[in-house]
């Protein structure tokens, strides 16, 4: 929600309130100025939407196992995943898929990923990215849960670091058009810092607390940072490659491949231990 704010008058309240309202639909009753100085500081709570949205993921696994048979649940967790987040970030891999898989020119790619339907390569790439969450939703619920779903509860808090990251680290590829990314440009090393600082806690004292070894919750987060970092980085700089920077949907497909690849490696951890 758009309100006249004047200069000065920010405070940290807002860019937290503009984080959870941008990245989630989970209620946040504050009225926030969505202009770049709030924007670009709001990217230190990137982290902290993704820890509420692990807690309620792992909360709701915790229950829907109880009571349902485990494909079931795991339908409905994934299903949960995406009402929690509005879809916003499967949008922005569909666009991005539609752009880069098109193999044309990097304007006609941006102007492909800036129209508002979605074409094969863009339902296709949903289809699988929704049908692969899910298998390791199901893989996740049958292993040791408690630790599982720590790891759970983590995948979306360093995802959402690693959009900190790209958002830092990569120009914006429309660079003078507006856009949402846009907005973020003056986001710098001292945020990434502070959403760098809230992940690596965050994500420890919950594995911490879900898988009650302090020891192993350090060792976890660490190797969860590693593979987050690794991945991420393996997807911007193919992507920023072809477009000459990140934009708003790609930091979107970049925060779902990360929450895959991190699920991924929850999976074979669990069942190779």
């Amino acid at each position: 929600m758009r309100t006249h704010d004047p200069k000065g008058s920010i405070t940290w309240w807002h860019p937290a309130a503009a984080a959870f309202q941008l990245l989630s639909r989970i209620p946040f009753p504050v009225q926030v100025p969505f202009e770049e100085r709030v924007l670009s500081r709001s990217v230190v709570f990137y982290p902290a939407v993704g820890l509420v949205i692990g807690l309620l993921l792992a909360g709701a696994g915790t229950v829907l196992s109880a009571v349902l048979p485990v494909e079931v649940s795991a339908a409905l967790l994934a299903g949960l995943w995406v009402a929690l987040t509005g879809g916003l970030h499967l949008d922005g891999l569909m666009d991005t898929a539609d752009g880069l898989l098109s193999h044309r020119s990097r304007e006609r790619m941006l102007e492909i990923m800036k129209d508002s339907r979605v074409g094969a390569m863009g339902v296709m790439a949903c289809v699988l990215q929704l049908l692969l969450k899910y298998a390791l939703l199901h893989a996740l619920l049958e292993a040791q849960w408690p630790l599982a779903a720590g790891l759970l509860a983590a995948a979306p808090v360093w995802s959402r670091w690693f959009m900190v990251a790209a958002v830092v680290s990569w120009p914006y590829a429309r660079e003078g058009q507006p856009g949402m990314g846009s907005y973020f440009s003056g986001a710098g090393s001292r945020h990434l810092l502070g959403a760098s600082l809230l992940a690596a806690i965050g994500s420890a004292v919950l594995l911490g607390w879900l898988a009650g070894d302090w020891r192993d919750a350090i060792v976890l987060s660490a190797g969860a940072s590693v593979t987050a970092g690794c991945a991420g980085l393996l997807v911007a700089v193919r992507m920023a490659g072809k477009l000459g920077g990140l934009t708003g949907d790609t930091y979107g497909a970049i925060n779902e491949i990360v929450e895959t690849v991190l699920l991924l490696a929850s999976v074979l951890y669990l069942y190779n231990l």
